[in-house]
């Protein structure tokens, strides 16, 4: 059987267990993940929150992370601005970014969910708007979510990753993991 363990990662964590080569230390898993054994299954960004899949099944990894397995991930996007349904569609098509054309999204506007505090807290200002997006996409390219929105217009002010297949934070509270077995 798998070890497979949910992790909701908090802002500003490194999907790492060690951050050796850096001149000033970041918090990184080590502070939060005590199984021995698992690794991530593809990456979150440090600027980004949410649920994070650690494996010590170097096969149940590769289907999670590789692109060609079409797993999808679902984020919940706070974007500057305020998108129309039109001005999403180009996401449900598919966009051009620098190293190609994305595949289709499932894109729709939502209410603002509710969601712990980030620290620091994301930036407000009165006379920009700010809406929230749900995306889901099959891939998982480098910062890819951000970059589709800001292709359309809209620059992320938070991302967190809702669900992964059929993993998801429901009931998982920021900065704390649960075990699993598959």
């Amino acid at each position: 059987m798998a070890n497979v363990v949910l992790f909701n990662k908090p802002f500003g964590v490194l999907s790492q267990f060690t951050d050796a080569r850096s001149p000033s230390p970041r918090p990184t898993l080590s502070a939060y993940i005590d199984v021995p054994g698992v690794y991530p299954a593809g990456r979150l960004d440090r600027d980004s929150e949410g649920l994070l899949v650690l494996t010590d099944d170097g096969k149940l990894q590769a289907r999670i992370a590789d692109p060609k397995h079409k797993l999808t991930k679902t984020y919940l996007v706070q974007v500057e601005g305020a998108p129309t349904d039109a001005d999403l569609q180009a996401l449900r098509d598919g966009v051009t970014l620098k190293d190609g054309p994305t595949r289709p999204a499932k894109v729709r506007l939502i209410d603002p969910p509710t969601l712990w505090e980030r620290d620091p807290p994301v930036r407000f200002r009165k006379s920009v708007p700010d809406t929230w997006v749900e995306i889901t996409i099959s891939e998982g390219r480098n910062r890819q979510v951000r970059r589709m929105t800001a292709h359309m217009g809209f620059p992320t002010l938070r991302l967190v990753r809702w669900r992964v297949g059929d993993w998801t934070l429901d009931g998982l509270e920021n900065g704390h993991a649960r075990k699993i077995q598959t």
